[in-house]
């Protein structure tokens, strides 16, 4: 009977510790649960083939793109699967070999592209991870690294504006200001319904493009409805043509239930947005962007005049 108390005792201890490590690990996947995880893409089989040449990266010659991007939704549906905030960050391997370079670490390493990944999810084109498929994923973050890259360098071109010779206002702060108020005339005056405004503003280096949607209930009760920062880029992008003072173009097109479709345009001129006629809405609608050739209008689409949204006198 001893032996049999002391076998029970000894059967009880290793239950017990059993208990508290089973304890351990449950606490710890309810803790990893809660750290969130980022993931870097490769955007396209340029970049992936540039990786290849790391002889630590997971992926060899016999593995192409489509294989790197099954393995890469593999892992974000594990990682969703296991109730882990994923975002998924771009990674440029042009970037990454200037941050090695910076940083004084060997890029042919899992640990550098881990610290590189860490750094895109503080700073670089990111989007969380809601299961969407691999190939739809793609060019959204693609659009995001885009939209971002436009932004910064928008607001780059207003820092480096200057000040006004005559009173010493910040133009690129009075620049911002006249597109804010724009915005909010430009969408006061198409209505009720869904807008889709295009902005282009062509510069030095490249062309600046933003693209914003807003919606407006028929009531108009309350603000506009905007998404995400597509306000603050469209205003960003107009402000910088407004201050620049040189060629550009604004397009709305609005969509209400029971009517046909309305397009306006504006043109930057001279640091001005001056409405359009509805004859040259027209115009540059229907004319091809490369070829110049005209081509046929778009059925159930009215092409309207701009109306006024500029500050009547601005002083810039």
């Amino acid at each position: 009977m001893p032996r049999t108390r002391h076998d029970t005792s000894q059967t009880t201890g290793k239950a017990a510790q059993a208990s508290r490590a089973g304890g351990r690990t449950t606490r710890r996947r309810k803790l990893r649960r809660e750290v969130p995880s980022t993931v870097g893409l490769l955007a396209d089989a340029g970049d992936f083939a540039a990786m290849r040449a790391y002889r630590s990266f997971t992926f060899d010659h016999h593995d192409d793109y489509s294989d790197y991007l099954r393995h890469v939704d593999g892992l974000l549906r594990s990682l969703a699967a296991q109730g882990i905030h994923t975002t998924v960050a771009l990674f440029d391997p042009d970037a990454y070999a200037e941050f090695c370079r910076e940083h004084g670490i060997d890029p042919d390493t899992a640990d550098a592209r881990t610290r590189f990944t860490a750094e895109l999810a503080g700073a670089g084109a990111q989007l969380p991870y809601s299961g969407q498929p691999i190939d739809e994923l793609v060019p959204l973050l693609v659009d995001e690294a885009v939209r971002q890259a436009t932004w910064e360098y928008a607001t780059s071109l207003l820092a480096g504006v200057g000040r006004c010779a005559d009173c010493g206002e910040d133009i690129g702060h009075a620049s911002f200001t006249r597109a804010s108020g724009a915005l909010t005339r430009l969408v006061d005056g198409a209505g009720p319904g869904h807008h889709h405004l295009v902005c282009s503003v062509p510069t030095e280096d490249e062309q600046l493009v933003a693209v914003l949607h807003a919606e407006v209930a028929p009531d108009r009760d309350g603000p506009p409805r905007m998404e995400g920062r597509e306000g603050l880029d469209f205003v960003t992008v107009l402000a910088a043509g407004l201050a620049l003072g040189g060629p550009g173009g604004l397009v709305l097109r609005s969509t209400t239930e029971g009517l046909a479709d309305r397009v306006h345009g504006w043109r930057l001129d001279r640091g001005r947005l001056v409405p359009l006629s509805a004859a040259a809405v027209f115009n540059a609608y229907c004319t091809d962007a490369d070829t110049g050739e005209p081509v046929p209008p778009e059925p159930g689409v009215e092409y309207c005049p701009g109306y006024e949204v500029d500050d009547p006198a601005p002083n810039h």
